[in-house]
C-alpha cells in the first residue's frame, strides 16, 4: 500500500490577542481564530506509531501561541510570521495553508469576523 498527500489539520485555534491598525485594538484586543493545514510525510509514523515520525498538534499550537503573542497591525504579516516559525520549527514541512481570522472588527457595522489565508512553502 502506498501513501500520499499527508496534511495534519488543526481548525479552529482560539486565541485572545492584540492585534490592529487602531491604538484601540491593540490595547483592547480581541479573539481569534487560526485554522492549519500542515504538509508532512507521515508514512513513517504511520508504520510506527511513532511521534517521532510525524509532528506533534502540541508543539504546533505552542509556535501559533508564542506568534500570536507579538502585536502586529496586519493579519497579513501574523500568517507571514506564523509560517516563518512553522517552518524554523519543523523542516520536515513542505507546505503550510494559514487561515486567520479576527472576530468583532471595529468597523462600524456588523461582521461577525474578518481574516485572510495564504499558503506558504519552504525556501
Amino acid at each position: 500500500m502506498r501513501i500520499s498527500d499527508t496534511q495534519i489539520h488543526l481548525k479552529g485555534i482560539r486565541l485572545y490577542a492584540y492585534h490592529g491598525v487602531l491604538e484601540q485594538e491593540r490595547r483592547v484586543g480581541a479573539w481569534y481564530t487560526v485554522n492549519l493545514t500542515l504538509d508532512v510525510d507521515y508514512t513513517e509514523a504511520s508504520l510506527t506509531d511513532e511521534l517521532a515520525y510525524t509532528i506533534s498538534y502540541a508543539q504546533v499550537y505552542d509556535v501559533i501561541r508564542a506568534v500570536m503573542e507579538i502585536p502586529a497591525l496586519l493579519l497579513e504579516r501574523v500568517i507571514w510570521c506564523i509560517a516563518t516559525s512553522l517552518f524554523e520549527s519543523f523542516p520536515q514541512l513542505t507546505r503550510v495553508h494559514i487561515e486567520l481570522y479576527k472576530e468583532n472588527p471595529p468597523m462600524g457595522g456588523e461582521i461577525t469576523d474578518v481574516g485572510v489565508s495564504a499558503t506558504f512553502f519552504p525556501n
